[in-house]
């Protein structure tokens, strides 16, 4: 049984940082291309970031490009979003995914198998 688990989120000020991680169990994770999606209540949920099996291709979402870094260490089968300068346009839900691409990141929702079940960030003015 595949698990996500995410953790780090929290209530920050306006330009504080935060590291998002997703804890995967239940798979192989170097088998799984990863990605980061979020969703603001009424909202669809949104691609954030995504990385490729070996953390060679990365893809950002243009409102958080500059901002956050995806990371992954497949020995610890951990996922990472280091969020910076974090602005009130932030805040949401964010969700860890999980599909069986053998290359490449694909950003719809979708497409991806699995998920976590959701991390409330909230970024105050």
């Amino acid at each position: 049984q595949v698990q996500l688990v995410e953790s780090g989120g929290g209530l920050v000020q306006a330009g504080d940082s935060l590291r998002l991680s997703c804890a995967a169990s239940g798979v192989t994770f170097s088998s799984c291309a990863m990605a980061w999606f979020r969703q603001v209540l009424g909202k669809e949920r949104e691609f954030v970031s995504g990385i490729s099996r070996t953390g060679g291709i990365t893809r950002y979402a243009d409102s958080v490009k500059g901002r956050f870094t995806i990371s992954r260490d497949n020995a610890k089968n951990t996922m990472y979003l280091q969020m910076n300068n974090l602005e009130p346009e932030d805040t949401a839900v964010y969700y860890c995914a999980a599909n069986f691409l053998p290359v490449g990141v694909r950003d719809l929702a979708h497409q991806y198998d699995f998920w976590g079940q959701g991390i409330q960030v909230t970024v105050s003015s």
